[in-house]
């Protein structure tokens, strides 16, 4: 059919067999598709509107604006269509396509010619500016044009299209004869779950007509920007994009549609190469406006260079990237494009993150443009040390500015962006606040119109967030829920899949390390590594720690220590730092863990990271109670303890309030009987409080601690029973989790 579909369709625009490259000139052509959707249209007018209820024609009217501005689709997959629509129309248009071809071609020529008949009469039934009206004056046009020899291929085209429905037909009705009932339900399911747009339809489809090519190419950026999963996987999509270049090289919108299918599957080379040829072809269409103009060739020259450069810095290659984007400026300058220069200065910036100058840049790109309103400002802010309300103050500001435009996209990254200063700041009620606003108003957008606005970055961010809360929290099954939906709307090959990859690693590695499976936490620090190598070195000291190999986590924490403080990451900085103090708790050394948690909780302070002040304190208080002064740690217990108990994960609560049971019964050692029973009591509830806790999350060390602490406590209270109780199970849990090393709970 290929070679029918060439010598057919385009002998009209060749040259000793050479396609010219205005190849769209002629807007339709006449295919056997066509000729079909011609018939559905003729049964309509035909039919009326007595014999089509007003539901079926509402459907059919539905139905026609695809089947005009798609692509050709096979005749049994148009029956089925029309079948769902209106049965009884589909029948009608089934024996009139086949009376047609298996008649003669007289009987073609005859139908084109009673077309024309459409538009007579004072009341015609189509009028001649409709939608359908266009189409049918340009098929008629079109078949006019047509020579003989041209018209008999049509025809014997048409014929061919109608034989492969029948031999189609005819298999799937043997298939349905041998197949099982419950294979043939699987099967018409997956049929009903195919959309529009099949990729074995398109491909036996034929060349495109201009029309139909453009509602292709919008239909498959939509899916790719808003819906991934919807659209023609890459290998299929791109066969088609080549089809359509093949007949002409100089469509641009191909080149570009080409460029973002590379994207998918991180091909560098095809990428560069459709993005170096979308341009070469807008600087062919607008060489004639001026180099300065707002359009044309100047434009295409510097927004070309612009987009190398975010390619460049996408892959990595960071000193190609900023060549491109020196260029990009110079040509921005030089056309004074001040829209231009604002995105070369936000890209500058992503550039120039890891120099003491990126804030300076940051704040000249905002200061020269203060119409725009740039989450990046926001987050260097919020990395330097700002309060919350001065953050939410200059988001509000760019908020109103995103909602007057209707700038949905700004909107989102605004909203996610509050969502992860929430969660820096350790306020994770108003992170999950804003992560819910988030999802709740994309659901609406997606219930509106019907089509998913939700593959975006922000979305993905907002949803990575909702895991890693919910696995906080304790709440693994609605953890991993969240992570399945992440895996569905973002395919591993799509541009924002590392988040989730990241967040489930990390979500997998700590319940590793709750359960004590130290070799099932080693054996994810190393894909953790592959997508964050911070991260991942962090935790693989984490888990050397746990294995009491002090030596080898003390060399990883102090290498990755300097890394920080060079990058300025201060979060990981105050971690790394915390992780050190605890190496020394292990290794006896309790004095020397002091001044490296004062410096943790000076840096936690000075940049407002709550919560992790909070974590520090905790710590200090821990120091305090080793050093024989559980008073004085009791004390600054309550600083920290609300925050945590308020916003913290289920885990740091029950260490919070572990240790708070400690300080108490270390406290009481001092008090006379009644008052020393009150606070053993006092300390038995809290115990019981981090048990819960310790539970949620399947942290059988901290269990199996609490188990033996109680027990202890009982014991002193004369209470037999309950001190039984919980060496019975203290013992169960000893056996199936065997200490490494010794507890720090015997330090007491």
């Amino acid at each position: 059919m290929a070679s029918v579909h060439e010598s057919l369709y385009f002998n009209p625009m060749m040259t000793n067999g050479v396609v010219h490259a205005n190849v769209f000139g002629i807007k339709d052509w006449v295919t056997p598709y066509k000729i079909a959707v011609l018939v559905l249209l003729s049964e309509m007018g035909r039919a009326g509107g007595s014999a089509i209820g007003l539901l079926e024609r509402r459907r059919l009217n539905q139905l026609l604006l695809p089947l005009l501005q798609g692509p050709d689709m096979t005749l049994t997959r148009l029956h089925k269509a029309i079948e769902e629509s209106c049965p009884q129309l589909a029948n009608s248009v089934q024996i009139r396509i086949k009376l047609m071809a298996e008649g003669e071609l007289k009987d073609m020529e005859q139908f084109f010619d009673d077309l024309s008949d459409s538009f007579s009469g004072t009341d015609p039934e189509v009028h001649k500016t409709s939608v359908v009206g266009l189409f049918l004056r340009h098929m008629i046009l079109a078949y006019n044009k047509l020579s003989f020899s041209q018209v008999y291929k049509l025809y014997t085209a048409l014929q061919e299209y109608f034989r492969n429905a029948e031999k189609k037909a005819m298999v799937e009705e043997t298939d349905m004869e041998l197949a099982s009932p419950e294979e043939l339900v699987g099967t018409m399911q997956r049929e009903d779950l195919d959309g529009p747009l099949r990729e074995e339809e398109i491909s036996c489809s034929g060349p495109l007509s201009q029309k139909q090519a453009e509602y292709f190419l919008s239909q498959q950026a939509s899916l790719l920007k808003n819906d991934e999963t919807k659209a023609l996987t890459p290998a299929s999509l791109q066969k088609e994009l080549n089809n359509l270049l093949k007949f002409n090289p100089d469509f641009a919108e191909a080149h570009y549609l080409s460029y973002l299918n590379s994207l998918r599957v991180q091909d560098v080379f095809s990428s560069t190469h459709s993005l170096l040829h979308y341009f070469d072809r807008l600087i062919l269409t607008g060489a004639e406006s001026k180099s300065n103009g707002d359009e044309g060739y100047g434009r295409s020259l510097r927004y070309a260079a612009l987009n190398l450069a975010a390619l460049h810095c996408r892959f990595g290659h960071y000193q190609q990237a900023e060549l491109a984007l020196q260029e990009a400026i110079r040509i921005a300058q030089e056309s004074n494009d001040h829209v231009c220069l604002q995105h070369c200065l936000s890209w500058l910036y992503i550039l120039e993150q890891k120099r003491s100058d990126s804030c300076v840049l940051l704040e000249h790109s905002v200061k020269k443009a203060v119409h725009f309103g740039l989450p990046s400002l926001v987050q260097q802010r919020a990395f330097a040390g700002k309060t919350a309300n001065k953050l939410m103050d200059a988001l509000k500001d760019s908020d109103l500015l995103h909602w007057k435009h209707s700038l949905s996209e700004l909107i989102d990254i605004s909203i996610a962006q509050k969502t992860a200063i929430w969660r820096l700041y350790g306020r994770s009620t108003m992170a999950l606040q804003q992560a819910q606003t988030l999802l709740s108003m994309n659901s609406l957008e997606a219930l509106n119109l019907g089509v998913q606005q939700n593959n975006t970055e922000s979305f993905a961010v907002v949803l990575c967030h909702l895991a890693e809360l919910h696995a906080e929290q304790g709440c693994l099954a609605a953890a991993s829920e969240v992570l399945e939906h992440l895996k569905e709307r973002f395919p591993p090959s799509s541009q924002h899949a590392q988040l989730w990859m990241l967040c489930e690693q990390k979500i997998q590695f700590g319940r590793a390390m709750n359960d004590g499976k130290y070799h099932v936490a080693d054996s994810l620090v190393t894909g953790i590594t592959a997508l964050n190598s911070i991260e991942g070195v962090y935790r693989k000291a984490i888990v050397l720690q746990a294995q009491n190999q002090m030596s080898e986590a003390h060399k990883l924490l102090q290498k990755l220590l300097v890394q920080c403080q060079k990058m300025k990451n201060t979060e990981m900085v105050i971690s790394v730092l915390l992780s050190v103090a605890e190496l020394y708790w292990r290794s006896s050394c309790h004095t020397i863990a002091l001044p490296v948690l004062l410096q943790a909780l000076a840096l936690s302070r000075e940049y407002r990271l709550q919560y992790l002040a909070s974590e520090t304190v905790l710590s200090l208080a821990f120091s305090q109670l080793i050093l024989g002064i559980p008073e004085q740690a009791l004390n600054i217990l309550h600083m920290a303890i609300e925050p945590i108990l308020a916003d913290g994960a289920v885990l740091d609560k029950g260490r919070a309030l572990f240790l708070v049971a400690k300080c108490q019964v270390a406290s009481a050692a001092s008090y006379d009987p009644q008052k020393k029973g009150e606070a053993l009591e006092s300390a038995i509830l809290n115990l019981n409080e981090a048990k819960t806790y310790f539970a949620k999350v399947d942290c059988k060390e901290q269990i199996r601690d609490v188990l033996y602490f109680q027990a202890r406590l009982y014991h002193m209270l004369g209470k037999a029973q309950e001190r039984n109780k919980c060496a019975m199970l203290f013992r169960q849990l000893h056996q199936e989790l065997p200490s490494h090393g010794v507890p720090l709970v015997t330090h007491l």
